[in-house]
């Protein structure tokens, strides 16, 4: 029988360049390349901690649509169907990766799993009348005329714009918290689940895409985690961006991180949903988020990189994490 869990729960949220680099093909030669560095760090970290790990999927579900709308011969699929796609293409990449790189410590008998994870959204969510999430191939004006979903005008051309609904549960969250609780590592989450609404006490996939860090956030709760971290591909959360004034904050409440937000420091279709993400755990649960690069998970748990968002107040709607 396995072990049962003893150590802290650490959840790490690796961001889409943790696969794929900016200016990169993303074959999957290079995917792979590219996760040694975050894993390798994964597998250390797992002495010390249980760990959870989520992911994005943006590039490879584009490419997935890009697929899609180049070949006729087949029934094009479903987003929710292309979203458990590629949960299971990265969770493979990452859990053979990562049992590679615990193999290569001596560590021979970790228990690793990947989970495809359902995350419920509200139907009544205002998004759905908004769609605004750009997804897929760029079109050019006339190609864009010619289909039949809504598309935005983007530098990449006109793309196909779909909702980004909150999430409000993750369905599988009692199974992740009895594979930790037996010394599992879990890979799940991916893109930020696959989105599906209530019918009655069944559930149905919807055309939508949830914010993998909004979604990251909402799982450190609802698993207990005692650590949540955001890898991206910047060292941490930077005040006044691009511009001679930037500066990277060390540490941040979450009171002075919502007056950033309101002050507009923080791109909408980058940076924000990640504070957002870190101010909801930090806030809720009272402990630490830190947003940090892909090449300094390991100091970022150990508080000597990235930004880290810690409890100012007593929050009106703690939650039991």
């Amino acid at each position: 029988m396995p072990a049962t869990r003893t150590k802290p729960i650490l959840l790490i949220a690796l961001g889409g360049n943790a696969l794929i680099r900016k200016g990169q093909e993303g074959t999957i030669e290079q995917q792979f390349d590219n996760l040694k560095l975050p894993v390798r760090q994964i597998a250390r970290l797992s002495r010390d901690y249980s760990i959870i790990i989520t992911h994005g999927n943006g590039p490879q579900v584009g490419n997935l649509l890009l697929q899609q709308e180049c070949c006729d011969a087949v029934p094009k699929l479903p987003l929710e169907i292309l979203v458990a796609q590629t949960e299971g293409q990265i969770g493979y990449m990452i859990e053979s990766t990562l049992d590679s790189e615990l193999m290569a410590l001596g560590i021979n008998d970790q228990l690793i799993v990947s989970l495809l994870t359902y995350v419920v959204v509200d139907k009544n969510d205002p998004a759905f009348s908004t769609p605004a999430k750009p997804i897929g191939p760029g079109f050019t004006d006339g190609e864009a005329a010619g289909l039949d979903y809504p598309t935005i005008e983007t530098a990449k051309g006109f793309r196909r714009v779909v909702a980004s609904p909150k999430p409000v549960t993750i369905i599988e969250k009692h199974e992740i918290k009895k594979l930790i609780e037996t010394d599992f590592i879990v890979i799940c989450c991916g893109g930020g689940g696959i989105p599906v609404i209530r019918k009655g006490r069944a559930f149905s996939g919807i055309d939508a895409v949830i914010d993998k860090d909004l979604a990251s956030a909402l799982l450190a709760e609802e698993a207990g985690a005692d650590l949540f971290v955001m890898a991206t591909d910047i060292q941490g959360v930077m005040l006044n961006f691009g511009t001679a004034k930037q500066k990277m904050l060390d540490t941040v409440t979450v009171d002075e991180a919502a007056r950033f937000v309101k002050e507009e420091h923080f791109p909408s279709g980058s940076m924000l949903p990640k504070v957002q993400a870190a101010m909801q755990f930090t806030e809720h649960c009272r402990k630490r988020t830190v947003i940090t690069s892909i090449n300094a998970i390991e100091a970022a748990v150990q508080k000597k990189a990235g930004t880290a968002f810690i409890p100012e107040s007593e929050p009106e709607n703690k939650k039991e994490c």
